[in-house]
């Protein structure tokens, strides 16, 4: 196999002594409540299957025998030895946390032939919420991409004070982009062509429905003097495509500054 080009990787912690490589590597269990029952979890991404062995569970379910879901025709195994399933137990796990709880509905595959002294959770689960485990500096993980939509009042003040003290990066009336200086916005627009893509599309809407209801913008906008007609030779500055939008059966023109054309 031929490399065009190898660098050595950039190491994120302290480099440990030759021969102690292994000192720095971690887990990621995790306590959670699980079957309303306090529980460790084993964030494993490793792990093909979700799954609980029977003596630990018995900790969370005394009759989780009598809860259990056929599972056939499926073979399991880890590194060293063939799995033996008994069935799936499903139980809600909650991961708490102070800005907000998250409950996960989760089936475990109970084996009978497991030597584990916590739950699971393997990388079925952990791609069906979104868990990603990261290992930048501090061990830590994430659930899904949604934040909590609730806030507590202290976490409210703290955001204000935030915003507050760096208030010069939100736009206001005498300052619309920010007041920041030295990472002024710059717009750079293209004179010469060939142009992007964008600007080689028609620069007005082709529907007929669209065309009718931005005639009608137009002339209503000339009328009051907002638009000026000008002759195909005539010069402007700045011209902009332009779009149709509805909400609730009622039109808008704005124009499209993606593609902002001279």
């Amino acid at each position: 196999m031929d490399f065009i080009h190898v660098q050595d990787a950039k190491m994120q912690k302290a480099k440990p002594a030759r021969g102690k490589g292994f000192t720095a590597g971690s887990s990621c269990i995790t306590n959670t409540v699980t079957n309303n029952r306090e529980a460790k979890i084993h964030l494993d991404s490793g792990a093909f299957s979700t799954c609980a062995e029977k003596d630990y569970l018995e900790k969370i379910s005394t009759n989780w025998k009598d809860k259990l879901m056929p599972i056939e025709g499926k073979k399991f195994s880890s590194s060293s030895q063939n799995m033996h399933p008994l069935g799936k137990f499903e139980a809600a796990t909650i991961f708490p946390h102070p800005a907000g709880s998250i409950r996960l509905k989760v089936e475990f595959v109970v084996m009978n032939n497991c030597t584990s002294k916590h739950l699971i959770l393997g990388n079925d689960y952990l791609k069906i919420y979104g868990i990603d485990i990261n290992n930048h500096k501090d061990r830590y993980f994430t659930i899904g991409e949604n934040k909590s939509p609730e806030l507590t009042p202290e976490m409210k003040e703290e955001i204000i004070e935030i915003i507050f003290q760096y208030r010069e990066a939100f736009a206001s009336d005498n300052e619309p982009l920010g007041a920041i200086k030295g990472h002024e916005v710059e717009i750079i627009l293209n004179l010469e062509r060939p142009y992007p893509p964008l600007l080689e599309r028609p620069a007005y809407p082709a529907s007929p429905r669209a065309r009718a209801e931005l005639e009608s913008n137009i002339n209503e906008l000339m009328k009051l003097g907002v638009l000026r007609n000008v002759g195909h030779n005539g010069e402007v500055e700045v011209k902009t495509p332009v779009i149709m939008t509805w909400h609730n059966d009622k039109q808008r023109m704005v124009g499209d500054l993606g593609a902002l054309d001279t």
